[in-house]
């Protein structure tokens, strides 16, 4: 079946001050009988049952028992559609839990919660990779991460580059993890990998290679790795001398 004119790769998507700033209401014509909500919460269902390739204007409409043509004063393109469709998820993130001051733990809050949403909607870290606005949803816990970070002597700017980094860091963290859960035969995978890397650091020519996998094993579950990483990376953050005052912690 031919793609809908909006569910064409390199639609431009809507401008972010018509997406989020304006009532939700068709741009022309009759209000139908449903709303903007509507529209995303089913293409939400869509995405978590059928995953992302299965979002199409189409069948969004199929779901919502509208005409095709209709949604597009709603969401001009599937680009769009994806925008309403993860600030839309991101109200789960809300409200988080109160900040407790001390700036590690709080952060690491931040990425915990953003790892279980991605991980309730496997769609959702495809669909970050193509965003392009922020909705309001986002925005609100885009702040509650920015409160998080108050107590780190950095400027606005860079406190911005610190949650990117951390949304990037989940973000491929998690489709990493759902791509290996999803292979049958994963096991067998990791387990090959692990002989064969053992046998390249047997052969002399990798020796910092033979002395990291001569180090004690960890625990490999996803939640382990997850918190490994995420530690490294947000106590890496306070650069300061050994010994120097730091706030939080």
């Amino acid at each position: 079946m031919p793609a809908s004119p909006g569910d064409r790769p390199g639609a431009p998507g809507a401008d972010p001050r018509q997406l989020w700033l304006t009532p939700d209401r068709p741009r022309r014509g009759r209000r139908p009988a449903f709303s903007r909500e509507a529209i995303t919460a089913a293409a939400v269902a869509l995405a978590d049952a059928e995953g992302l390739d299965a979002v199409t204007m189409r069948a969004v409409a199929a779901r919502v028992g509208a005409g095709v043509m209709s949604l597009y004063s709603y969401a001009p393109d599937k680009e769009t559609l994806l925008e309403l469709m993860v600030d839309h998820v991101s109200g789960e993130l809300l409200p988080p839990a109160p900040l407790s001051g001390e700036w590690r733990a709080d952060l690491k809050s931040v990425a915990r919660h953003q790892r279980a949403l991605m991980l309730r909607h496997p769609w959702l870290p495809a669909a970050l990779t193509a965003r392009r606005t922020l909705g309001p949803h986002t925005l609100a816990f885009l702040e509650h991460a920015l409160a998080a970070l108050r107590p780190l002597p950095l400027d606005g700017a860079a406190k911005l580059e610190v949650f990117s980094l951390l949304t990037g860091f989940v973000t491929s963290h998690v489709g990493h993890e759902l791509a290996r859960a999803a292979t049958a035969d994963s096991a067998d995978r990791a387990a090959a990998e692990a002989d064969y890397l053992a046998a390249v650091a047997a052969d002399g020519h990798h020796p910092e290679l033979a002395r990291a996998l001569a180090a004690p094993g960890r625990p490999l579950t996803p939640e382990a790795t997850f918190t490994r990483f995420l530690d490294r990376l947000v106590d890496g953050l306070d650069t300061r001398p050994e010994g120097a005052a730091r706030p939080g912690g």
